[in-house]
């Protein structure tokens, strides 16, 4: 989504980098492309003459012109600004005291509220609540089905006591707001601790509708309103949130679509202007595509600083432990890397999700995003393919797979040879380097670590001085060489290492058992 945006913050601290000292034009020239860069990415013409003063403001103060690096201080004041237009901090949804905790999902036609309700009820099963949905939404074609469908993917129970109109010819019949009153009741009854209200889009100069929603607001009188808006809006997305504001009050915001490549204004526009906090995104069109906004993560994405912490909650919520414990065994136990080890670590990365999405996550990935976006998600899949087309046996000793076998596999899997065999290849090297590390040899290759091509501790082999040319003074090399070794042998103490003289050593004072001299050189 901020992929354009974040290009141009990007190029445009590069031209800072190394400057000693920064002028008030270097502040001005950079202001100005941020400006353009906002305005490029569909950010509200008032949040950008803002955001943009407030940046210029403090990049002419004391903190920068008084820091040893002023190019990364800017960078910092934008990440902090950054932060604060997206809501300063993370805003978690506020549980009801006693009975359900009631939510209420407003926003424009198309915005995604149906497929974000079954969304947002699985991510607070996963947080040990018991939700349940009510669908109030009687006025689009099949949008109860649809709610029941995406519940019955979430494991979330749905409460449709009206089955809602099937198509546009059909006049809606029943009332919205005796459905969502019935569903409170019905969820205090069965001891559901969370209800979320999906209710009908509306536009927002649609007046019965608005009004139809401010009835069903105050019927259930809902402890959270988050009015959900479509990431690709663009400029229209300030006066959306408005009109929605006066009519339903809402207390926070959801991001759908997040993952479009749109330009991504609204964004940083809504949640400045309307001084509601975004509290989730979506990120894609699975379930699983959602997750609780954090404003300093997104700074820290949009800057391509990285976003580390979701990284390692996301691997730290789908990483399997069991298999991590036993993976750790193997390696202390220093045993075999085999293809079922590594199919399972296979399995264990698909949990986590896209790789693309994973991958982006990391600082600096900005660099490499055609890379990544050229990426065939894929690929796991044919690798997980070709692995399992081997027998037992042959996952545990992949060198007794000849050319018939490597045939039969890739006949198997839908690959080609050379497709088994560079997957093949690609193993023995991955098997060669845990063996390495298993035995404290380190990484082939890396200075530091140990293993050919790199001595521990980080230092090189002394280099012998090359011999002279001239066989003269190659000669008298040799014969300085040898007056230095005499020189050294004769400053060198005699004796042993703890003081006693090696010959002043007498064996027999030992008292050593018969025939034990010999080991001693004797």
């Amino acid at each position: 989504m901020f992929n354009s945006l974040s290009d141009r913050l990007t190029a445009t601290f590069k031209n800072l980098r190394g400057k000693g000292r920064l002028s008030e034009a270097d502040v001005d020239a950079t202001v100005r492309e941020i400006r353009r860069a906002l305005l490029d990415a569909d950010v509200a013409v008032p949040v950008v003459r803002e955001f943009t003063g407030r940046i210029r403001e403090r990049s002419l103060g004391a903190e920068v012109s008084g820091a040893l690096n002023p190019s990364q201080q800017i960078v910092k004041i934008v990440n902090e600004e950054l932060v604060e237009i997206l809501g300063g901090e993370t805003r978690r949804i506020r549980l009801a005291k006693t009975g359900p905790t009631i939510i209420m999902l407003a926003g424009l036609q198309g915005a995604g509220k149906t497929t974000l309700a079954g969304k947002l009820a699985k991510w607070l099963k996963a947080q040990g609540h018991s939700p349940v949905l009510v669908a109030a939404d009687l006025q689009r074609p099949n949008a109860v089905t649809q709610l029941q469908v995406v519940g019955g993917r979430a494991g979330v129970p749905v409460f449709a006591p009206h089955p809602g109109t099937t198509s546009e010819l059909e006049h809606p019949i029943g009332d919205p707001v005796a459905v969502a009153r019935a569903g409170v009741e019905e969820a205090r009854q069965k001891l559901h601790d969370v209800v979320i209200v999906d209710t009908a889009g509306r536009l927002g100069v649609d007046a019965d509708m608005m009004d139809q929603a401010r009835r069903i607001r105050q019927a259930i009188i809902p402890n959270e309103v988050l009015f959900v808006i479509d990431s690709m809006i663009g400029q229209d997305a300030v006066n959306t949130a408005l009109a929605f504001d006066e009519g339903v009050n809402f207390t926070g915001i959801v991001l759908s679509k997040l993952d479009g490549d749109a330009r991504g204004g609204a964004a940083l526009s809504v949640a400045s202007v309307t001084g509601k906090p975004v509290m989730f995104a979506s990120t894609g069109e699975g379930l699983d595509d959602f997750e609780l906004f954090h404003p300093d993560r997104m700074a820290s994405r949009i800057l391509d600083m990285g976003d580390v912490l979701t990284l390692i909650e996301q691997a730290e919520k789908n990483w399997d432990k069991d298999e991590a414990a036993r993976m750790a065994k193997k390696f202390a136990d220093q045993e075999d890397f085999t293809l079922d080890d590594f199919l399972a670590q296979m399995q264990q990365i698909r949990n986590m999700g896209s790789m693309k999405k994973m991958l982006m996550m990391m600082p600096g990935a900005q660099n490499i995003r055609q890379q990544l976006e050229n990426f065939d998600e894929r690929e796991i899949d044919r690798v997980e393919a070709v692995v399992r087309s081997m027998t037992p046996h042959e996952r545990v000793a992949p060198k007794i797979i000849n050319g018939s076998r490597r045939a039969r596999i890739a006949k198997g899997s839908g690959v080609t040879v050379s497709e088994v065999n560079g997957l093949l290849e690609r193993f023995a090297q991955a098997q060669k380097m845990m063996k390495k590390l298993a035995q404290g040899g380190g990484m082939p290759g890396m200075p530091g670590l140990g293993g050919p091509g790199g001595r521990k501790g980080g230092k090189s082999a002394p280099k012998k001085k090359a011999r002279s040319g001239n066989p003269a003074k190659a000669a008298q090399e040799l014969r300085d060489a040898e007056a230095k070794r005499s020189a050294a042998a004769a400053a060198a103490p005699t004796g042993a290492a703890f003081g006693q003289g090696a010959t002043d050593f007498d064996p027999s004072s030992l008292n050593l058992p018969k025939g034990f001299d010999k080991f001693l050189g004797k």
